[in-house]
């Protein structure tokens, strides 16, 4: 066992029988803070009716990558869709190029319009 000269200040400290007690404006300020978060308004709920479709969304656009993967690695690549069309090989690369541009312009647009609508309604515009 340690004498009281081996111990730090801290341990002489927290051996010490003093009370703690808190300072004049604790209670009343502790108190304040309780009824105001009672007062206070319900948090605002999370808008599910609108993240729901872009979660669809999102899965539509997973699913269809998948797709595209699978339908790339697969065997059945070089018995495709584009070979079905009878469309030139050459042309055939730049028209999935040009489909991508599109999509890729499609959601450009999206992205722009539905916040805007979003805003819009909410009346913060």
């Amino acid at each position: 066992m340690k004498s009281q000269t081996e111990f730090g200040p801290i341990d002489r400290i927290l051996a010490s029988d003093d009370e703690l007690v808190p300072s004049s404006g604790f209670l009343s300020a502790v108190m304040d803070r309780v009824r105001e978060e009672a007062v206070a308004p319900p948090p605002i709920p999370f808008p599910w009716k609108l993240a729901v479709p872009g979660m669809v969304l999102l899965a539509c656009v997973a699913g269809w990558g998948v797709y595209e993967a699978v339908h790339f690695m697969g065997p059945r690549f070089h018995g495709s869709a584009l070979s079905q069309l009878q469309v030139p090989i050459a042309m055939a690369h730049d028209l999935k190029q040009a489909g991508w541009v599109a999509a890729a312009l499609a959601v450009s647009v999206l992205s722009w319009m539905v916040p805007r609508r979003l805003v819009r309604r909410s009346g913060l515009l």
